[in-house]
């Protein structure tokens, strides 16, 4: 199982880190290593001073696909769940500036939360790209996004990255997070909801 995760797919997110708006989806990977366990919390790293939080739709690959065309896409899921992708922001600074890739500021152990709960879209009984979505910290709601306002939707995500390398079944996509994105100290808890069904709980430590 791989995570493929979209970078800078919500306008207001892009600008809110001052980042360009790309003009064709950009992606990474997280290992099968950085998916936190079930129920555990999450351990801010001692290595970093700056760990964020980036609420994404999780997609969840049903079925090998290479080439997928986008007209066919719909075709390879049928779930959808919540995810975080925890980020060590100065970190990523550090890299970016130097021209480096991203990995260790977004691939350690536990950096992927992902929800235990993957939900049906017919059980939704909504269109994938008109899912709303939450996170909140401590009871306080810091981020709020809607799948109709990517930049790329599933489908071309879908068809794009498996251009580039094969989808493999129960391979998971972070479709990319929208804008108030910030910091997380130890003691915060962090939930999450999917068109109001809480779908996230995480304890920072």
């Amino acid at each position: 199982m791989k995570i493929i995760c979209i970078g800078r797919n919500y306008l207001d997110h892009a600008k809110e880190l001052g980042n360009a708006v790309p003009s064709e989806p950009m992606f990474f990977l997280k290992p099968d290593s950085s998916v936190l366990h079930k129920r555990h919390a999450f351990y801010i790293p001692d290595w970093t001073d700056e760990v964020h939080y980036e609420v994404e739709l999780v997609v969840k690959i049903l079925k090998l696909g290479k080439a997928i065309q986008t007209k066919y896409a719909s075709r390879y899921y049928a779930e959808v769940g919540l995810g975080i992708d925890f980020t060590a922001r100065d970190v990523q600074r550090k890299l970016k500036a130097a021209g480096h890739p991203w990995e260790k500021a977004k691939s350690f152990d536990g950096s992927a939360v992902v929800s235990e709960q993957f939900m049906s879209l017919d059980r939704l009984g909504k269109s994938i790209q008109n899912l709303d979505f939450d996170l909140s910290i401590n009871g306080t709601k810091v981020q709020m996004g809607s799948t109709s306002d990517m930049i790329f939707k599933v489908d071309d995500l879908i068809s794009y990255v498996s251009q580039f390398m094969t989808l493999k079944t129960g391979d998971l996509i972070f479709t990319g997070t929208p804008s108030g994105v910030g910091p997380v100290k130890s003691g915060d808890k962090i939930t999450g909801t999917l068109e109001g069904f809480q779908m996230l709980n995480v304890n920072v430590k």
